[in-house]
């Protein structure tokens, strides 16, 4: 409150003109309902603080609520409440705090404060201090970095790789040289559409995880440190660095950019900084130092492993077969795999054994990635899956790089599954004496008749698909375990009573104690139903007796709703919640749809705090969209945000046909109602099946 003898309030307008306004960004990478909740959250604290707040959610259906150049322009400030990388250079000159999107539904009231205090966006050392605001989570950044340049690269892999196969499968021959398809031929051109995507990947793979770190300044210096990755004879070399490489350039690219944003610079110079001086001196650094201090080791590399492969083809047959396979596997398209191809091609005609070792190891990485994903789906989301059919296909047609999505993105579980089951069918090749006579490698050259000993040619690649898929979800399944237990400790860290955070303990007692306050005033009274029943009365009509009120666009049903669980656990409240679904007669598999519940709680948990769950599946099990909800007065364990058992839990569950919009309209619908306190208070009170209807029905 301001006085009539305050210097800074003229009046009621000058106030509202100086009334703080603040923007935000929530984003989550797969459930819609965290970036909902987060927006949430922020708003009711923007309101209950007299801040006027708009908040851009970018979910899965795409931006909502975007932020326009005046929002932007009268802003005092920017919250990126976000779990994947969201484009800041619209906010350049703007307070930005960046975190992730669990402190925007954990702490909103916090949020707020400290944007006020925040740096600003495109300043020297913003991009250091913003990192230092968000907690300083540097892995966390480099981790979204590498994912941002995997989810730009699918495509080129997927595309690049599909045409190519189907232009050797259905336009090839083979030659002494290899498989070829003649020059002039509509297959040909098909063929050099998919090579042309391939040379492509590597860039855009550099490009994106440089862009991440150095905003869009970075995007030129890494793009070209991704073609110096894929083509090393600017410098005289054979031996190009693959996708290692490509990881290489991309963050040294980002990181260079981040370093020289921090030079200050005249004013004169300040607005040619990002479009000219940036990107050309970060081009500049990124280049040479590829050309003559990675090119020179890498070119050194090759020609001694080649030496060191030539001096074992008296050795054993098993152990250089491994050698090979290993080799093969490690990077998929990088100088090591090169060195071991050219190597074995080179042998070919003198002792084709070599080339039918490296044969069988050729497909065994995406042949034994996309396996992988089949058997443990849980572990992969539908990204990866859909990734992992395509690498299926690849690997047939012996196409190593459809593993390489895989390998970007998680290198310390893939490439050593890879590795390994590389190692074994080229073992396995060398102990049947397989050999190939065609500068080729996977099922397609045995379909040429390029292999002898096609029996054992086969079981290596079998074999050693099996023993990568195996070994693959193996170390993925440790890997998010070890992360989960990481994670939980983090947060309980944060949790620990600390001076700073005795605002946020006190936000959240008051607002136990007035969801406590709410409930018992809506079990005393029930008002809300009782003014809902009278004006049915007085049209008339009786809502609860006459016509059941329509929820959810019909999704849910009395059919679907249940007082009381009685689950005290998370799988067995979701069986119970299944069989809620199975009594429409819309399920076709219980089970199934079950299992694909529980495994998107793999992938993230669905415990949205405030003692909120809401599960979800996409899946053909079911043949129309159904919602169920059902309470738990004790609560049950879900792993939620906050630390709250789940006492109000949803289940969405759609047919994948329906798994767009529709799916995403439910799941925005409930998180936004959801955040209603009174709301909550009076579903929590309703005595029965009838009563929870009429109060869900407010939810549109």
């Amino acid at each position: 409150m301001t006085s009539p003898a305050d210097p800074h309030a003229g009046g009621g307008t000058v106030e509202q003109q100086k009334k703080l306004k603040l923007l935000a960004v929530t984003a989550c990478p797969t459930g819609i309902a965290h970036t909902y909740m987060a927006a949430e959250k922020l708003q009711q604290a923007a309101d209950a603080a007299g801040i006027d707040m708009k908040v851009e959610t970018q979910g899965s259906i795409g931006a909502e609520n975007v932020l326009t150049d005046n929002d932007v322009k009268n802003a005092d400030g920017v919250i990126i409440a976000a779990d994947k990388d969201v484009d800041r250079a619209r906010f350049a000159g703007k307070r930005v705090l960046s975190v992730g999107v669990s402190e925007g539904i954990s702490h909103p009231e916090q949020l707020i404060e400290r944007v006020q205090s925040a740096p600003v966006a495109g300043s020297a050392g913003g991009a250091a201090q913003e990192a230092a605001a968000s907690g300083g989570k540097e892995r966390s950044a480099a981790y979204k970095a590498l994912m941002n340049g995997v989810s730009f690269m699918i495509p080129f892999v997927v595309v690049g790789g599909l045409l190519i196969a189907v232009s050797l499968a259905i336009g090839g021959h083979a030659t002494p040289d290899g498989i070829q398809i003649p020059k002039d031929t509509f297959w040909f051109n098909v063929n050099a559409l998919g090579t042309l995507g391939f040379k492509l990947m590597l860039p855009i793979f550099s490009g994106y995880i440089a862009f991440a770190l150095g905003d869009r300044p970075a995007l030129v210096p890494g793009m070209i440190g991704g073609f110096l990755a894929a083509d090393a004879s600017i410098y005289g070399s054979d031996a190009n660095a693959g996708f290692l490489g490509a990881i290489v350039t991309g963050f040294l690219a980002g990181y260079i950019v981040l370093a020289i944003r921090k030079v200050k610079v005249p004013k004169a110079i300040q607005p040619i900084m990002p479009i000219i001086v940036v990107p050309i001196a970060s081009t500049l650094a990124v280049g040479l130092a590829f050309i003559y201090i990675l090119g020179g080791p890498i070119s050194w590399v090759f020609t001694h492993l080649t030496d060191f492969l030539g001096g074992m083809t008296g050795s054993s047959a098993v152990l250089l077969g491994a050698l090979i396979g290993l080799m093969i596997a490690f990077d998929m398209g990088g100088p090591v795999n090169k060195t071991a191809f050219l190597f074995a091609v080179g042998l070919i005609g003198t002792n084709n054994a070599v080339m039918g070792m490296a044969a069988a190891a050729i497909p065994v990485m995406p042949l034994g990635q996309g396996l992988a994903t089949m058997i443990r789906r849980k572990l992969y989301t539908d990204a990866e899956r859909e990734a992992g059919i395509a690498a299926l296909f690849m690997g047939c047609f012996g196409i190593s790089e459809g593993a390489i999505p895989f390998a970007a993105a998680r290198p310390a579980q893939v490439i050593p599954a890879n590795m390994l089951g590389g190692a074994v069918a080229g073992a396995i090749a060398g102990l049947a004496g397989v050999e190939d006579s065609v500068p080729h490698g996977g099922p397609i050259v045995a379909v040429f008749g390029a292999i002898s000993g096609l029996a054992m040619f086969f079981v290596a690649i079998v074999v050693g698909t099996v023993v990568t898929a195996v070994t693959t979800n193996a170390l993925v399944g440790v890997s998010n375990r070890r992360a989960a237990a990481k994670q939980a400790a983090a947060d309980s860290a944060e949790r620990a009573p600390e001076p700073a955070h005795a605002t946020a303990s006190v936000a959240s007692t008051s607002a136990s104690a007035s969801l406590q306050a709410a409930t018992a005033t809506a079990t005393a009274s029930g008002t809300a139903e009782a003014e809902a029943a009278d004006e049915a009365h007085a049209d008339g009509t009786d809502t609860t007796a006459d016509q059941k009120p329509e929820v959810l666009s019909g999704y849910l049903t009395d059919e679907t709703v249940k007082v009381q669980l009685d689950a005290q656990d998370k799988e067995a409240a979701i069986r119970e919640m299944a069989g809620l679904a199975a009594r429409t007669g819309k399920v076709t598999d219980v089970e199934e749809l079950v299992q694909t519940a529980l495994r998107r709680e793999e992938q993230g948990t669905t415990g949205l705090g405030e003692e909120i769950a809401i599960p979800h599946a996409k899946t053909d099990a079911v043949t129309a969209p159904v919602v169920c909800f059902a309470r738990s007065d004790e609560g049950i364990e879900w792993g939620s945000l906050d630390g709250t058992k789940a006492r109000l839990v949803f289940m969405i569950s759609v047919p994948e046909a329906a798994a767009g919009d529709e799916h995403l309209r439910i799941l925005a619908l409930l998180s936004r109602k959801l955040m209603d306190t009174e709301f909550r208070a009076r579903l929590q009170a309703a005595p029965d099946e009838a009563a929870i209807l009429e109060v869900l029905s407010e939810v549109q």
